[in-house]
């Protein structure tokens, strides 16, 4: 299955082993919520789709790399105690508390959660020492004598014998006891996760022209090369990183993420001409409505993969501003549910109480904070999330700066000022929310001059539709052309069509 099925899967699972009968019990019971199993190609996004599902769940997770680990570390190291048994004394070898199960109570301890996932990878390529160890964690959920607390869930990774010379089968008594699920690669499912998580625009416009480039590992007389999706976004990070920094990534670094030669030679010229293409083609000038004359007419001539590679920028440049504008959205109704807190919380402050008001705002603001912490040490809050409560955050200090300045000399007072603060930043979130709609617009007008209804615009409405910002950006503030184009294009035949047009330029060009 591919790995979007098995996070549903997984999550699933997690709802079903928690869920409680009348009485408060589990109702399936912890002897029969067998382990899941994940079996599939390394750097394939096991460990992020658990990190999804315990957010999505709202519990813990706890996450280990058994291969890291020994088997002192994994059991507890034994001590000799003294035991009473019939009529004599005698000394018993116990175990100190695991690392691991250690880790599960600290997590409930850190967070306020009492139930979670645990999660173990490469499972299936410990050491000799620690093999059996695994096999009675997935048989009785113990590690030594301790046990994984009632309400954890447990979830095993490993990598099937093609890639990892290193790994245990399994026997048949273990594999009676847990879920197995076999996962491959899918470059589709892994772009629905790539839209979402920002990945760099000339790695999914490179493999929308490579499909075959996403996932390979080959082994010959050189060696194992291989690449990887963990690889691909491990790369996307560092692009972006760089580009802020006026840095260039060139060929040798891009090896170092994608360790297949042929696969990095190409993507690093592909990176190349996408940069050159946003510079030729003016990508900014054409978003903010200023195209240059001279770009419809190198359109004409331009081959397939260009055009594309234009597009893929242009959906870029929007795919920017629909996130800052989301953001900016996202900072402002926080903000606004916090101001309304405050209103309450002042009602009770009696008028006289000097710097009643700023030091209750500086106290809420702190249990703001706290909270946002906490949200964070469990895994609840995802990037985006996270990013629109700091910057919350912030201008929430930057009020709180302006009430202990304005000294106001009462409740009603102090409101005002702070409502005052707030219109400043709705303000700022209309602007970018202008900006991003402007920018759309100005995309249209350039794709209805250059491309018409042809395969291009195919592209980019359909990127709109199954890009999370875009979508939710136009689904709030509307864009007549996008509802028009998407109505009136028969968007599967013209995939359809797209893809045949792909393969053809694929072959004439002779790509990897």
């Amino acid at each position: 299955m591919d790995i979007k099925r098995a996070k549903q899967e997984i999550e699933d699972t997690v709802k079903a082993y928690l869920a409680k009968d009348p009485l408060g019990e589990y109702a399936i019971p912890a002897i029969r919520q067998r382990p899941i199993l994940l079996m599939g190609p390394p750097g394939i996004g096991k460990t992020q789709v658990m990190e999804q599902v315990a957010r999505d769940c709202g519990v813990a997770l706890v996450a280990y790399t058994i291969t890291h680990h020994t088997r002192q570390s994994a059991v507890g190291l034994p001590f000799i105690r003294q035991r009473h048994y019939g009529d004599k004394d005698v000394s018993v070898t116990e175990y100190t508390m695991s690392e691991i199960i250690a880790s599960v109570y600290a997590k409930m301890e850190a967070t306020g959660l009492s139930e979670g996932i645990l999660f173990i990878d490469e499972i299936n390529c410990v050491s000799e020492t620690l093999a059996p160890t695994m096999l009675q964690f997935l048989q009785c959920k113990t590690f030594g004598n301790q046990a994984v607390p009632a309400g954890w869930v447990i979830v095993a990774a490993g990598n099937p014998p093609e890639y990892n010379k290193s790994v245990r089968d399994f026997d048949i008594v273990t594999l009676d006891r847990v879920r197995r699920m076999d996962i491959t690669p899918d470059l589709g499912v892994w772009k629905e996760y790539a839209r979402a998580a920002h990945i760099h625009s000339a790695i999914l416009s490179y493999l929308e022209l490579h499909p075959q480039n996403f996932y390979q590992i080959n082994a010959d007389v050189d060696g194992t090369q291989f690449v990887t999706a963990r690889g691909w976004e491990d790369l996307s990070n560092l692009l972006d990183t760089y580009e802020t920094l006026g840095l260039k990534a060139d060929e040798d670094l891009i090896r170092q993420y994608l360790q297949h030669q042929k696969i990095a030679e190409d993507f690093a010229a592909y990176l190349d001409l996408y940069y050159k293409y946003r510079d030729d083609y003016g990508v900014e000038e054409i978003l903010a409505g200023q195209v240059k004359p001279a770009v419809y007419a190198r359109l004409l001539q331009a081959p397939f993969d260009e055009r594309l590679s234009l597009v893929s920028l242009l959906l870029s440049g929007l795919e920017t501003r629909f996130s800052a504008s989301r953001q900016a959205d996202g900072v402002a109704d926080a903000c606004y549910a916090f101001l309304r807190e405050a209103k309450k919380a002042f009602a009770t402050l009696p008028d006289d109480l000097p710097d009643g008001p700023s030091t209750l705002f500086a106290q809420m603001i702190a249990d703001y904070d706290a909270a946002t912490q906490k949200k964070q040490a469990s895994g609840l809050l995802s990037r985006e999330e996270r990013s629109i409560r700091l910057r919350a955050y912030a201008s929430l200090r930057e009020w709180e700066g302006e009430l202990r300045r304005a000294n106001a000399a009462g409740t009603q007072e102090a409101f005002d000022l702070l409502r005052n603060q707030f219109n400043t930043l709705a303000d700022a979130r209309d602007a970018a929310q202008e900006r991003a709609s402007a920018a759309l617009e100005a995309a249209f007008d350039f794709m209805e001059q250059a491309f018409e209804e042809s395969q291009e615009m195919v592209v980019f409405v359909t990127e709109l539709t199954l890009s999370p910002a875009a979508h939710a950006f136009i689904t709030e503030t509307g864009c007549e052309r996008y509802f028009q184009y998407n109505k009136d294009l028969l968007l599967d035949h013209r995939k359809a069509a797209l893809q045949r047009e792909l393969n053809a330029e694929q072959q004439r060009s002779g790509g990897i």
